[in-house]
């Protein structure tokens, strides 16, 4: 019994110093028929293949890469899903959810492993998920559904398959648009076990009900969770490439000891705004922020959407001013503090050129970055805009950063955005 006692001593400093934390995760979106126009009227409908990358003509404003295509519904199908860790663990749990779903959606059998080819997976790290004890559940809607814990042994910055069975016809389904990795839609069927999704009846580029994945981590580990819109979700980064400028800061992260302990979750959303309804910032940094296990830090670098749907050509007359962006960024920081999560304020990049500029829009573009550089209300700054801008006017990317539509950078300059990045801002000693 002595013996016993003084192995159960020994262990307890090693659980105590461990806590769940993030080591991937996204925000959710509503189904949208076009992908980020309005809300879809039209009923569900088998997926179709998306159609391949519309290139931007030479000389011309365009997207090298097209907004991807939006799933209308599952109907006894198999979901297999690809997602790449920041920090690793040997402890594993899996997060779904149907935020913004209607229906409840059945779950027929849920796997997790680790991703070798294409849809395949390695046999040997093949896990049956389950949920308090059971391998199938329910999730209704607005609810997060939290997996059992499995043992898998995950390094850093590898890739997982997350592989769900949905039973029935689910209609639209709560997703992430711009996932920019590939999904696997099975014919009818449970495939969650197989090592590979024979002849898929869909490739997509989003996820699905997947909100995110844990690790059990020691205590001096946590998470950043980057907050904000097109830029920060990767949009115009070449897909299944991993140039997001998030991802890219797991790496940088990754590869200095002091920071390795650090998890980097990325909650942009393409198109997104800080005000306004339908799940603008100010309403979603409860659900995509501060419920993030192991939360410590979040990103800001949101406005650009705001600025341009009131001041683009054709927009309606409009009271939105810098001083309206500033005090709803002033509402996240409180907002942040109030759970105990610093705000590293980013200033939003150029966009001279783009179809969506203005001079309008640049005189409020330029009044924001000031007062999140002199402000005082961060506890951090993170430059974006010095580490893209070009010469000239009105102010742009600069040559090598940019991307065709002139708003987005390109994978060159999402590096520099991560390589802009004070990596001791978030290991400094605590207030």
């Amino acid at each position: 019994m002595r013996v016993f006692l003084i192995l159960i001593a020994s262990w307890l400093p090693v659980f105590a110093q461990q806590h769940w934390v993030a080591t991937w995760g996204t925000a959710q979106q509503q189904y949208r028929a076009g992908g980020r126009g309005a809300a879809a009227t039209t009923p569900p409908a088998p997926a179709r293949p998306a159609p391949p990358p519309a290139v931007a003509a030479p000389g011309t404003i365009g997207r090298r890469f097209p907004v991807p295509r939006a799933l209308p519904g599952v109907h006894n199908q198999t979901v297999r899903m690809i997602v790449r860790t920041s920090i690793g663990g040997k402890t594993l749990r899996v997060r779904l959810s149907n935020a913004l779903g209607a229906p409840a959606v059945a779950i027929g059998a849920a796997h997790l492993a680790l991703h070798a080819r294409d849809s395949a997976i390695v046999p040997a790290s093949d896990r049956t998920l389950t949920f308090s004890g059971k391998p199938a559940a329910t999730i209704y809607a607005g609810q997060v559904l939290v997996s059992d814990p499995v043992n898998l042994d995950v390094a850093p910055l590898s890739d997982l398959v997350v592989s769900l069975y949905v039973t029935g016809e689910t209609g639209p389904p709560t997703s992430h648009l711009f996932a920019l990795r590939p999904t696997y839609v099975s014919r009818e069927g449970d495939f969650t076990a197989r090592t590979e999704i024979p002849d898929p009846e869909a490739t997509m580029e989003s996820w699905y009900w997947l909100a995110g994945v844990d690790v059990l981590a020691p205590a001096d580990a946590f998470a950043v969770v980057t907050f904000g819109d097109s830029i920060t979700d990767g949009d115009q980064s070449t897909p299944d490439a991993n140039n997001a400028w998030p991802t890219l800061l797991a790496r940088r992260l990754q590869q200095n000891k002091r920071t390795a302990r650090i998890a980097v979750v990325n909650a942009g959303i393409s198109g997104n705004r800080v005000l306004g309804d339908n799940n603008g910032a100010l309403s979603r940094m409860l659900h995509d922020v501060f419920t993030v296990p192991g939360i410590r830090w979040v990103t800001l670098l949101e406005g650009i959407n705001d600025i341009t749907g009131v001041t683009r050509p054709g927009a309606a007359p409009s009271t939105f001013d810098a001083e309206s962006l500033i005090a709803a960024y002033r509402q996240i920081v409180d907002t942040a503090h109030l759970y105990g999560v610093k705000v590293a304020g980013c200033t939003l990049t150029p966009y001279g050129g783009s179809n969506v500029y203005s001079e309008a829009g640049e005189r409020i573009r330029q009044a924001a970055n000031q007062w999140i550089r002199t402000g005082g209300a961060f506890d951090a700054v993170i430059d974006f805009e010095a580490a893209v801008k070009g010469t000239g006017t009105p102010p742009r990317f600069r040559a090598e950063a940019d991307s065709p539509d002139l708003l987005h950078p390109g994978d060159a300059g999402y590096k520099m955005m991560a390589g802009a990045i004070d990596l001791g801002v978030f290991t400094r000693a605590k207030k």
